[in-house]
């Protein structure tokens, strides 16, 4: 099955998803990740970061969860 890739972000509008532009979504995903930070506290988000990713990449993911985020919730597959 081929499913088109996304060209464009999306986003959900009463339970539809529709075009948005790049800093509607990205400030609709701060927004969220703070949401979820201030009711639940930081142990709330956490991230999985990939093996095939570069080492550069995966130290962003990590000082952005514990630094911006304020979680030691980070793990990976690069121990297997």
């Amino acid at each position: 099955m081929n499913l088109p890739r996304l060209t464009e972000p999306l986003v959900k509008e009463h339970g539809h998803l529709r075009p948005a532009t790049w800093e509607e979504a990205l400030e609709r995903a701060a927004h969220g990740i703070q949401a979820s930070v201030r009711a639940h506290g930081p142990s709330t988000f956490g991230v999985f970061s990939c093996s095939k990713a570069t080492n550069e990449v995966n130290y962003a993911a990590q000082k952005f969860v514990r630094a911006a985020v304020g979680s030691n919730n980070i793990d990976s597959c690069n121990r297997t």
